[in-house]
């Protein structure tokens, strides 16, 4: 009966130990399934300065586009050229947004981008085309031409990643980056975001539905994610460290012994 007790109580704990380790471990525990949640509003990625941008003007007449993408335009406010980068057989020209949001095209000049998205630009730059009278035509295209985030901490493949979407979410982050590891401390994730000259740290609770409207949902270029540590793997590290220290202090003890001994006997 003894026995049968013991093995009752061991299975118990066993199992409040497994329901613990599941509260911990699963995302979203109060959504309720088949009802909608509330989403904070989406969000496409907007151009920030530094950005760099490929953009390329097309026309029915080649000809009449060519000057807007050449590569031998200069930014007139920083005086750098711009670059080009390849884009299957074509060569798409990459410039740089600089400090003040504005993006220089060849002709029509300086045209303010910062906060908008890369349809708005694209719009904006077709229309200032048109009105001066140089395309009736004109379409623009525009591309990201490195765009990343950053994820680190206690996730399986911490690194950077590109983004080639207009539109990225924090959990479709976190599996680019092949989701957190089991000590991943999923209550909080703190995603830093530098925007307009400032910086600013939002903590997300990953086991609560109000990650969907949290403003960190929808992430931004140059977002960085971290996954702090648990408590166990904090706990897991200490007492590895507190290991090697007492091999390294017993390692040192015994080379003295040895030591010591060797002497004595050579004086023998």
């Amino acid at each position: 009966m003894k026995v049968l007790k013991v093995l009752s109580l061991a299975l118990f704990a066993a199992l409040l130990a497994g329901c613990s380790a599941v509260q911990r471990t699963v995302y979203m525990q109060d959504v309720e399934h088949n009802t909608a949640l509330e989403v904070a509003a989406s969000q496409q990625i907007r151009i920030k300065p530094y950005d760099r941008l490929t953009v390329v003007v097309s026309s029915k007449d080649p000809e009449l586009a060519a000057p807007f993408n050449s590569a031998s335009s200069y930014n007139s406010l920083s005086g750098n050229p711009v670059g080009n980068a390849s884009y299957g057989s074509q060569s798409l020209q990459v410039r740089t947004v600089d400090s003040a949001g504005m993006l220089y095209m060849p002709i029509i000049g300086n045209i303010y981008c910062e906060g908008k998205t890369r349809s708005e630009l694209a719009a904006d730059i077709a229309n200032k085309i048109v009105e001066g009278g140089y395309l009736n035509d004109a379409s623009v295209n525009i591309q990201f031409a490195d765009m990343k985030i950053f994820v680190m901490g206690e996730v399986t493949r911490p690194g950077q990643f590109d983004i080639t979407r207009d539109q990225i979410t924090l959990l479709e982050a976190l599996a680019m980056a092949g989701d957190l590891t089991i000590y991943g401390n999923r209550s909080n994730v703190t995603v830093v975001r530098k925007d307009s000259g400032k910086t600013t740290t939002y903590v997300v609770n990953l086991l609560d539905k109000q990650l969907f409207t949290s403003p960190a949902y929808y992430l931004q270029q140059d977002d960085v994610i971290y996954v702090q540590p648990n408590k166990y793997r904090a706990a897991t590290s200490e007492i590895n460290q507190n290991r090697t220290f007492w091999i390294s202090i017993v390692s040192t003890l015994l080379t003295a012994v040895s030591l010591a001994m060797t002497i004595w006997v050579a004086t023998k």
